[in-house]
Parts: C-alpha cells; sequence; structure tokens
C-alpha cells in the first residue's frame, strides 16, 4: 500500500475519517480491565481500514501532528463518556509532538472540555521521541505531568535505550515491547530481556505493562516475572467506539476468566505473594535466619549463594565459598554429592538422602546430615541450577523408619538435637569455648508413604539403632 500525501491527509483528519480505536488493558493478575490504549486508524473511503504506519510519518513531515492529535483526543474523549470512572485511556505522543510547547495547553483545554480527569490520562512516550532536543523533550515531558497526566515510556528496549531517561522524567509506567512477549515462549534472550525490563519497573516504582500479549502462556510468564498489565490480542483487539459498550459490558457483567496455563498452575499461587524484588528481600530474609544450612549452585556447580548456617556447617566462611565449585569447596562430600546433582541438574527433585560426616565443633565425632537437592526452574521450566538443603539430624542412628500399628513404615522419625554453635566459624576467629552438650528437641515424623518413597541407592536407608 503507496503512503498517501499531505492534501489526502490533511481532508481525511479534517474530514474525521481518523478515528480512535480502543485496545484493552488488563490487570495480569486477575484479567480486570484496568484502561484502554487509544490506537489511530484511517478509515478511508477506498482503501478501507488503514493503519498508523502509513500515515502517522506523512503527518511528521508535514506538520500535521497537532491537527491530527486535537481531532483524535477530541473523538476519544467523546467515547470515553461511555466508560467507568475508574478506567485509564492512554495515548501515543510523538517526537514531533513533544517539541511543541502548545501541547500541554491543548491536552488540558480538550480534557477540561469533556470534563474528563487528567488522572485518568497517560501520554505514552517512545524512547525515540526523546533524542535530540532532549532538554526541550524533558521541559514539555515535565509540564505534562505537572498538570496531572500521567507518563508512559513506551516500547523501552527497541529504540535510543537510555537509563537516563527513567531517572530524569517523572515516568509512571513502562511498556515492554510486543516483540519481546510474542517471541518469550521460544527465545531464552527475549525472556531475560523481558525479565530485566521488569525488574527494573519494580525496583523504581513503576507499573509494567506487557504489549503483544497473545497466549495463556506469555500471560503465566509475565506474571511469574512480576509484570502487572497487559495488552494483546489474548483479551481483546482494538476496537471501534461503537464497539465500547460490548467489550465494557462482557468484562463488568461477565467478568473474564483467569486464564492459566497447566504447566505453571501449580505453583502460581506461591509466586503472586510478591514481586520479584520483594521475593529477593524475603529469601535474604530467611537465608540469614533459617535454622538449616541452604546454598545454590549454578549449572557449573558454582556457588552462587549460601547461608551462615551451611558455612558453620562446611566450618568455613561464607566469603569463602561464593563463585566457587562445590568440588573445591567440600572436597569431602563432592564425590557422594556428584550424582545427585547431576540427577537435579536433570530436573530431578531428591530429598531426604542420609550423609555422615564429622562434626565441625568435634572432629571425633560424626553427625547425620539429611541433604535436598532441588532443581531451581526459571519462568520457562529450565533448570538454572541446584538448590541444596542441609538438616543436622544428630549422631548416626538418629533417623529411624516409623511405622503404623500395623508395621507398616509411614515415614521417617527424626531425633533433632541442638548443639551450641560459636558466633564465628574456626576459620574466621579462634573457638573460646566448649560446645555445650546436646539436647533433645523433639520427635518428628516426616511423612512419607511407603508408594511415594524413591527406589535405588539415594532412597533412604535406615542406620543402626540407637
Amino acid at each position: 500500500m503507496t503512503s498517501p500525501n499531505e492534501t489526502e491527509l490533511r481532508r481525511a483528519i479534517e474530514s474525521d475519517e481518523i478515528v480512535p480505536y480502543f485496545q484493552p488493558i488488563v490487570e495480569l493478575r486477575s484479567s480486570l480491565l484496568t484502561g484502554f490504549e487509544v490506537l489511530a486508524r484511517w478509515k478511508h473511503p477506498e482503501r478501507g481500514l488503514i493503519a498508523p504506519d502509513f500515515f502517522i510519518p506523512v503527518a511528521e513531515r508535514a506538520g500535521l501532528n497537532g491537527l491530527l492529535l486535537a481531532n483524535l483526543l477530541r473523538s476519544t474523549l467523546a467515547a470515553a463518556a461511555r466508560i467507568s470512572p475508574h478506567l485509564t485511556l492512554s495515548i501515543n505522543i510523538s517526537l514531533t509532538q513533544l517539541t511543541d510547547r502548545t501541547l500541554p495547553r491543548h491536552i488540558r483545554q480538550a480534557t477540561d472540555e469533556a470534563g474528563f480527569p487528567l488522572s485518568r490520562l497517560i501520554l505514552e512516550i517512545t524512547e525515540n521521541a526523546l533524542v535530540g532536543d532532549t532538554e526541550h523533550a524533558y521541559l514539555i515531558a515535565n509540564e505534562l505531568k505537572d498538570q496531572g497526566s500521567r507518563l508512559a515510556l513506551d516500547d523501552f528496549g527497541t529504540g535510543y535505550s537510555s537509563l537516563r531517561h527513567l531517572q530524569a522524567l517523572p515516568f509512571d509506567e513502562i511498556k515492554i515491547d510486543a516483540s519481546f512477549v510474542r517471541s518469550m515462549t521460544h527465545t531464552r534472550e527475549s525472556r531475560k530481556i523481558a525479565a530485566a525490563v521488569i525488574g527494573l519497573g519494580n525496583s523504581l516504582g513503576l507499573v509494567t505493562v506487557a504489549e503483544g500479549v497473545e497466549s495463556a502462556t506469555h500471560a503465566d510468564m509475565l506474571l511469574w516475572l512480576g509484570c502487572e498489565r497487559g495488552q494483546g490480542f489474548l483479551y481483546g483487539r482494538p476496537v471501534p467506539p461503537e464497539s465500547l459498550y460490548e467489550i465494557l459490558t462482557i468484562r463488568t457483567i461477565f467478568p473474564p476468566r483467569v486464564l492459566r496455563t497447566a504447566t505453571i498452575e501449580g505453583t502460581m499461587p506461591l509466586r503472586l505473594e510478591a514481586f520479584p524484588t520483594q521475593r529477593l528481600a524475603q529469601l535474604h530474609a530467611i537465608y540469614d535466619g533459617a535454622p538449616v544450612g541452604l546454598g545454590f549452585l549454578d549449572r557449573n556447580l558454582r556457588f552462587i549463594s549460601v547461608n551462615k548456617r551451611l558455612a558453620a556447617m562446611d566450618n568455613l566462611p561464607v566469603a569463602s565459598h561464593l563463585g566457587r565449585a562445590i568440588a573445591d569447596v567440600l572436597p569431602g562430600w563432592f564425590p557422594e554429592f556428584e550424582p545427585h546433582l547431576h540427577r537435579a541438574l536433570a530436573g530431578e527433585a531428591l530429598t531426604g538422602i542420609e550423609s555422615y560426616h564429622p562434626n565441625p565443633l568435634d572432629t571425633n565425632q560424626e553427625t547425620t546430615f539429611l541433604v535436598s537437592f532441588q532443581p531451581a526452574l526459571d519462568e520457562a521450566n529450565e533448570v538454572v541450577g541446584v538448590s541444596l538443603c542441609f538438616v543436622e539430624a544428630g549422631r548416626p542412628g538418629r533417623v529411624q523408619p516409623a511405622p503404623d500399628e500395623t508395621g507398616e513404615v509411614i515415614g521417617i522419625s527424626l531425633s533433632i538435637t541442638e548443639t551450641t554453635a560459636p558466633e564465628t566459624t574456626a576459620a574466621e576467629a579462634p573457638i573460646t569455648r566448649t560446645a555445650a552438650p546436646e539436647t533433645s528437641v523433639a520427635e518428628t515424623i516426616i511423612a512419607e508413604t511407603t508408594q511415594s518413597r524413591p527406589k535405588g541407592p539415594t532412597a533412604y536407608q535406615p542406620g543402626p539403632k540407637a
């Protein structure tokens, strides 16, 4: 299709052939409607519906963007009288519009005449619009913000990406370009870029909106990563003003079901508790306060993290673990653990593996540890490492089979003991006090039916009775 000329486009604008189309924006967690993005369409009397890619560049070259925005905004706000007062409208601002000093005044005048609160208007600015006369663009963007509108950084990552824009301008939202979202399911790099943008938005307190959400798998991945809102064919195609009532009716009288994939459904409740930055803070707190040894290995079996309890069990400082291979940090344990680690890297979860090693506080005494090897999965269920958990069960023989009244083994009985550990490990400072004697805390039953207990050499093997 050939691009229209300036005369033809001017006639179309003045004849109201450029009309607004509304695409739903929803909350990913609930699929509830939060607003619409307004997209310009040209209802050409001969060519039919023309996408903005064909006429927006002509409008910019001919200096018709101001006239185009004014007419489009007037039509949009007239249609918005039908929508609920909690819904927002997102409108794109082009490069030439962002250098027009009269833009804030024209937007305020249009909203005042329509009785539409500026707080419900979100102005989407692309990165490319911030290139060039950035000082002028920053001045106008700040003026738009000051008069009550919200600002969104559109198509982040596709233009001249600069963190300086996020720092210099008071953005409220950041939008992930559809090209990254559509390829998330089959391109690892796209998933990681989306994750980085979402993490950046969450860290800066910005609402994250994903474009191009076309399947439930896209929605689940984005929600897993902490994205708050989405738009795309999954939730609705752009519709003309006369179809707005139908969308509003469907999504208010008959709320949409929450779409989930079977793959992620089982883990979703845990992942909805917090955004990634909050989950990270929670994990730090768990690591610091856990009464068991915790560590994480990457796919190369190098320690990425380790808590103080595990460092004390190893009798090494925390810093001596990080970035080093487990074979180098724990040479006495590694031959025993290596097959379990490779099985975990292949996706198999192993729990309750007994291991016997000298007590770090008394090398003449052997201690029983229960070790778990859990594969750590990313948003595409790919194994990215192994999570380790060490539970100190006391002296050998404290782990015993737990039978029911018929004699059938239904679990494991642990005699968990407490030992007084030094404040610092032997590698960090000399031990100036002796360990307190073991004190029995409880007899704990770990439920495990004989049908589900693993078979083979890694399964629980009862030790000799004490």
